[in-house]
């Protein structure tokens, strides 16, 4: 045996290859005067399939056909192969902690499918969509093969799931990309996931809150009900409600969890629990929380309600709100009805769109809102940001660092940003490129987005620029259009309100960014929507 399998170490591993079922076949893939651990990765893999003749070695190029076969894209790489691929693989040497995740995966290919957890297989069966799992480690960490154990497992037992065990060490690039700064670091979809080795259930829904939000949603909601820690039951148009809450978001949730607190029959309706915030990577002034995840924060209001038994319905839009004699009719867009005393109507804000040609048909393939969300979609891409304010710039500095070029399109020649983050994208060193006193007018493309025709704020014909995303950062505008034909809104389609959240009717109150408080702030929606609360609360009691 060479210096990197001794002779005892040797003994220990030819008694677990002996439980080997069927054949395996390391593949390396390697780049000659490229690749400084893939001569090393090349002996420590020769030395090991000597130890077994169930067991044998192919080497490749990285650029030949056959690292395009098995879609590897870096060196060294080690694919691990049974009966059929399976999707492991390991990038970097597998050395240290690590080669004990090797010999495991060598072990479970083998076995395969059948020889795996039936619990496992189960969770392994919630993914229903292509999967790709990336496991961050080093390979002096005694914690990461956990993780890639686990990530090996599902692949194996989910044919839509790849796994990869990744040597940080090896790929610098992959550390400021993912923004590694502790092992095991579990990517998902070439998005960061989490932090550290959990439990295998715990890790599943990890993985399902990034790869598949819908499905994770229903699965923790279950098991929350389960644990007695979910009480909320469905809305019903047959019931007369004393609250009716429009809108899921920090107004929403806070104004709910008073008012069932209060001992009132609540209802709460609305789109996404959480609203706007799940689009904030970090919240840094919430008081008690120096920093935390907007989707945290949402989640963890959503329990906080959840853990009382409020009439709930989320996923569902409201359109129109109607007064008949002293009860309030809420719609909702699939033509279901509610009743209720009071409503608090707390719908937020959405997005403001262009209204060009080709938007409305390039929404979801190309044009998006949340650079926080999908920046990791276009490394080596080129992507454009519409607007010049703090939420433009901001997604800029999401952007710089993956997207190979991104265009600023403004339509002035001068920036509401704070000068910080202008200066930072002005000193990109020709990654940034600024289009100013300009105006998309088109979004042009076949299947996906393709580019974007530009014009000068007079209408004069520019360019057409070609782009695989664009970013609308032009602002919000008030959700109020269900209150229209119910309330005068102000200028700007706001919700007027007193002190005390209520509107000009009677029974009807609004809380959070619908509203024409000035500042904007999660803190002071989830306040507005406290006050709310406690004012429909004396009204009733006032009847």
């Amino acid at each position: 045996m060479s210096h990197l399998i001794t002779d005892d170490v040797a003994q220990e591993i030819d008694k677990q290859l002996q439980e080997l079922a069927d054949p395996v076949k390391l593949i390396l893939f390697t780049q000659p005067h490229a690749c400084g651990a893939c001569d090393e990765q090349h002996e420590l893999l020769q030395d090991l399939v000597k130890l077994s003749d169930k067991l044998s070695l192919e080497v490749h190029l990285l650029d030949s056909k056959e690292a395009i076969e098995y879609g590897v894209d870096k060196a060294p790489a080690t694919v691990v192969v049974g009966e059929k691929d399976y999707g492991i693989r390991f990038y970097g040497m597998t050395g240290g902690y690590e080669f004990g995740s090797l010999l495991e995966a060598v072990r479970i290919v083998s076995q395969g499918p059948e020889g795996l957890d039936p619990m496992l297989t189960a969770m392994a069966s919630t993914f229903t969509h292509p999967l790709h799992l990336q496991v961050m480690v080093t390979l002096a960490c005694p914690y990461c093969p956990r993780m890639v154990h686990l990530a090996h497992q599902l692949a194996v037992a989910n044919p839509l799931i790849r796994a990869d065990m990744v040597d940080a060490s090896e790929f610098p690039a992959l550390i400021n990309l993912y923004d590694v700064h502790g092992t095991p670091l579990t990517v998902v979809n070439g998005q960061r996931g989490f932090e550290g080795a959990l439990a295998a259930d715990q890790a599943v829904m990890e993985i399902l809150k990034v790869a598949d939000p819908d499905s994770y949603e229903r699965l923790e909601a279950m098991l929350r009900e389960a644990k007695g820690m979910r009480k909320v039951s469905e809305v019903k148009e047959t019931d007369l409600y004393d609250v009716i809450v429009v809108g899921a978001g920090p107004a929403g949730l806070t104004a709910a969890l008073y008012s069932q607190r209060k001992g009132r029959h609540t209802a709460l309706i609305g789109s996404k629990a959480g609203g706007q915030i799940n689009d904030t990577a970090t919240i840094e002034n919430y008081p008690g929380l120096v920093q935390v995840g907007g989707a945290d924060l949402a989640e963890a209001m959503r329990h906080h309600v959840e853990a009382y038994p409020v009439a709930e319905r989320l996923h569902s839009d409201v359109i129109r709100i109607e007064k008949e004699g002293d009860v309030f009719v809420v719609h909702t867009d699939d033509d279901q009805h509610y009743k209720g005393k009071t409503v608090i109507y707390c719908a937020g804000k959405r997005n403001r769109r262009l209204n060009v040609p080709g938007e409305e048909r390039f929404i979801g393939r190309g044009i998006a809102w949340c650079a926080t969300c999908d920046a990791p979609l276009y490394k080596d891409k080129r992507v454009a940001v519409v607007g010049g304010g703090n939420s433009a710039f901001t997604a800029v500095r999401d952007l710089m660092r993956y997207a190979k070029e991104i265009h600023i399109v403004h339509l002035s020649d001068t920036f509401n940003a704070d000068p910080v983050l202008v200066e930072e994208a002005k000193q990109s060193e020709g990654q940034v490129h600024f289009h100013l006193n300009a105006q998309v007018r088109e979004y042009f493309g076949k299947e996906k987005l393709e580019g974007v025709r530009l014009a000068t704020t007079e209408g004069e014909s520019l360019e057409d620029l070609a782009v695989d995303g664009v970013f609308l950062e032009i602002g919000l505008v008030p959700n109020s259009a269900a209150l229209k034909n119910l309330i005068e809104l102000n200028p700007a389609g706001e919700v007027p309100v007193d002190r005390n959240q209520a509107t000009q009717l009677p029974g009807l109150f609004a809380a959070g960014d619908v509203t024409d408080d000035i500042d904007k702030q999660v803190v002071i929606a989830s306040g507005a929507g406290a006050k709310a609360a406690l004012a429909a609360d004396r009204y009733l009691l006032e009847l």
